[in-house]
């Protein structure tokens, strides 16, 4: 009997693009596109990738260096190659890696600089829910992890089969996702990480529509928009992007015209579950969610 996936078409759109950016096939690559992974060298350079990694039960050789994401025990002793967006070139090189895994919304900056080193690089798609999981089946296929990702795969549709029911019958709330930056902001659209989670729990994006995952919009467009609620996350630096939107609301006249602000729908995404990649705390993020969207507990 086949395995029932009520996200399949949601995953083999996703599949497309989630190992894009090979840089030369590797020579141990064979015709069905798995790869012998006995002493395969592979280095990590984000939390979410090094994450998707320990969930399959993947060695690697190295790993991104965070101060706000927590290494998994089985990487502790691995050498740390930097962050996500700078990784140490030289490093990275010095690992004689077979293959580098970095988020596809990186691709456009990392992949030249890795090419320039010499090293194979595969470019996860993370900006979604949906995508992590296309992410992880082309990686078991890859690397001999089939088992390792049908499980998790198969955890993903048993939760979504539940949590769809949660929301049916609700009324759709319009929402203004603002994705700050210590001392700026841009609108979040439905193409990008926290998009994907407010539309995941029946939320629609006022700025839907369009390919791109973020936005620069001026307050008068966003207010002709109408959100029924406005959401605030953050890129970086959490604590100053935070202060940096309550001084933006509290003395940019403009924000008290929007009926959001008026019935206090103006709320704060916690920056563990609501970053610009796609993590295993989903389910978390949405319970989070929940009140925000529809006003009661989750």
């Amino acid at each position: 009997m086949k395995r029932k996936r009520i996200w399949a078409g949601c995953l083999a759109a996703v599949l497309a693009v989630s190992l894009a950016g090979c840089v030369d096939q590797h020579p141990d690559v064979a015709a069905n596109g798995t790869v012998d992974t006995d002493n395969l060298r592979i280095v990590a350079t984000s939390p979410a990738t090094v994450d998707i990694c320990d969930k399959l039960e993947l060695d690697l050789v190295g790993v991104s260096s965070s101060t706000l994401s927590p290494i998994p025990e089985r990487y502790s002793d691995v050498t740390q190659v930097g962050t996500a967006m700078s990784p140490d070139l030289e490093i990275l090189k010095s690992l004689n890696p077979d293959y580098v895994l970095s988020p596809s919304s990186l691709q456009s900056d990392l992949q030249p600089k890795y090419a320039s080193i010499g090293v194979n690089s595969l470019f996860l798609n993370l900006k979604s829910v949906e995508g992590i999981y296309a992410s992880i089946e082309g990686l078991g296929e890859r690397f001999h992890r089939q088992e390792q990702a049908q499980a998790l795969v198969d955890e993903f549709n048993a939760f979504m089969e539940e949590y769809k029911q949660k929301n049916v019958g609700k009324e759709s709330p319009r929402v203004l996702v603002l994705m700050g930056l210590p001392g700026s902001y841009i609108v979040a659209t439905e193409n990008s990480y926290v998009g994907s989670l407010v539309r995941l729990a029946g939320g629609i994006n006022v700025y839907e529509g369009t390919d791109q995952e973020f936005l620069t919009a001026n307050t008068e467009d966003m207010q002709t928009k109408d959100p029924d609620i406005i959401l605030r996350a953050a890129h970086a630096l959490p604590d100053q992007v935070m202060e940096m939107f309550a001084d933006e609301f509290e003395t940019n006249d403009i924000w008290k015209h929007f009926r959001a602000v008026q019935e206090g729908k103006v709320y704060d995404l916690s920056y563990d579950k609501f970053g610009m990649s796609a993590k295993f705390n989903y389910p978390e993020a949405l319970e989070e969610l929940q009140p925000m969207l529809y006003g009661e507990a989750s």
